[in-house]
């Protein structure tokens, strides 16, 4: 009776989570985004970077990052080699789709293979290119993004080798044209999206409550496979391994983040941290919030702890404030550590695009290890229509604990020409466990 009411408790207090769609309705919604962006979006992307024509090729189990995201959602991977090449007549507009392979790739792009005439698939790929005699071929090569840079040796290596000599020198790096496609958010994607971080939001809140964790029993690594078993169960999938730490009074400074946290048995008096992301629909979240386990007596999380997590809170305001269109991710990293160090806060910021992968393509806004700058991705500018984790932490003094804590912070965000904002909100004040059932933390 008690286990019932708790989870009455829960569920009203906005702890309860949807599950997924049938896998059949979630491949029907892929599908239909995945011909938007192919039909509206690529070409608009093309046209801005200048770019007539866009080769991409992969081998089935060895997919390049941008092709694997072209793929219906019936393919889980590329068959035997597929080629796709994006062609936009430069006077005409006219555009074309077309899949140098064995097969339709799916309804959105079709076969265009002549075995017949061409037994050899290379000469077939040399007919499409000659026959269309583009200004530039864009290749998915790039020193800066490991998504872009999706060809392999011997594709390249084959690709050059047939390439007509006169298109040769008209080959040129897809960097720019790959990572503003991975960035790019739809219209569609963005009305899915509050419910993926929704979901990701409360399967936290359940799990940082008493309905996972008894002080005493439960240790860190419990509370993972917890997370990692909700998220399968609920429909969804995880890019990573969900974390669980611990800071506390008695144990020593933060660690870098080079190493990983040990599992502990989770007691009274502990602040307890998440790093979680689903994937779902081919879009990911990536999540870090906090929680309290409150000590005999306590009925509210330290003050003190309290005021470390508003400056938290503090710096995800300062970070957000310095986006700009046009302002790459080296000049709002840059922005951001001086007016945090001016208002008194120990900042890191390490945030990164969101979007078809976790750590996605596009402006890199400083790593943990790097907080001078990242060369190259970080000196990518911002577009409007892009996501964000805020990932970043605010380091304070704890006066009871005579030491100090990370406030480790991560929140997904959208930002447009309306200005940034939070796409299911943000965790404004620390869970507690056992917690108020009016406490939702946001």
């Amino acid at each position: 009776m008690k286990k019932l009411l708790l989870a009455a408790l829960l569920t009203a207090a906005g702890f309860a989570h949807a599950q997924a769609i049938p896998v059949r309705e979630q491949a029907r919604v892929v599908n239909e985004i995945l011909a938007e962006r192919l039909d509206v979006l690529l070409p608009e992307l093309m046209k801005k970077n200048n770019v007539d024509m866009w080769v991409l090729i992969s081998r089935e189990y060895n997919e390049d990052p941008v092709l694997k995201t072209m793929l219906p959602a019936e393919w889980l991977n590329a068959r035997r080699r597929t080629i796709l090449v994006f062609y936009q007549n430069p006077t005409t507009s006219k555009y074309e789709k077309l899949a140098v392979a064995r097969y339709d790739v799916g309804t959105a792009i079709k076969g265009a293979w002549d075995m017949k005439r061409f037994p050899d698939q290379w000469d077939a790929l040399a007919d499409v290119i000659k026959t269309r005699n583009p200004n530039k071929i864009a290749i998915n090569t790039s020193m800066s993004y490991g998504h872009a840079d999706g060809m392999d040796q011997t594709d390249h290596a084959e690709f050059m080798r047939t390439l007509p000599a006169g298109f040769k020198n008209k080959v040129v790096s897809a960097e720019k044209l790959a990572v503003m496609w991975l960035e790019a958010r739809t219209e569609r994607e963005m009305q899915l999206y509050p419910q993926l971080v929704s979901a990701t939001h409360k399967i936290i809140a359940t799990g940082f409550s008493e309905q996972v964790i008894t002080p005493g029993i439960t240790t860190t690594a419990d509370v993972e496979w917890w997370f990692r078993q909700k998220i399968r169960d609920s429909g969804y999938d995880t890019w990573f391994h969900p974390t669980v730490s611990i800071q506390r009074k008695d144990s020593g400074e933060a660690k870098d983040f080079a190493s990983r946290p040990k599992n502990d048995v989770i007691v009274p008096g502990d602040l307890l941290h998440v790093d979680i992301g689903i994937n779902y629909l081919r879009l990911n979240t990536d999540v870090q919030q906090h929680a309290y386990v409150l000590k005999p007596g306590e009925k509210d999380v330290p003050a003190s702890l309290k005021t470390a997590f508003a400056n938290g809170n503090r710096l995800q305001d300062i970070l957000t404030g310095h986006f700009k269109q046009g302002r790459s991710g080296n000049e709002i990293l840059a922005a951001s550590l001086a007016q945090a160090k001016t208002e008194g806060i120990g900042a890191t910021i390490y945030t990164h695009p969101l979007g078809l992968h976790g750590h996605a393509a596009g402006p890199t806004i400083g790593m943990w290890d790097a907080q001078g700058g990242v060369a190259g991705s970080g000196d990518f500018p911002m577009h409007y229509k892009t996501a964000y984790s805020i990932e970043l932490n605010a380091e304070s003094t704890v006066p009871e604990w005579g030491k100090k804590v990370r406030v480790m912070l991560e929140e997904d965000g959208y930002f447009d020409e309306t200005g940034f904002r939070y796409i299911d909100g943000r965790q404004k004040q620390i869970y507690t466990i056992p917690r108020a059932t009016t406490q939702i933390g946001y």
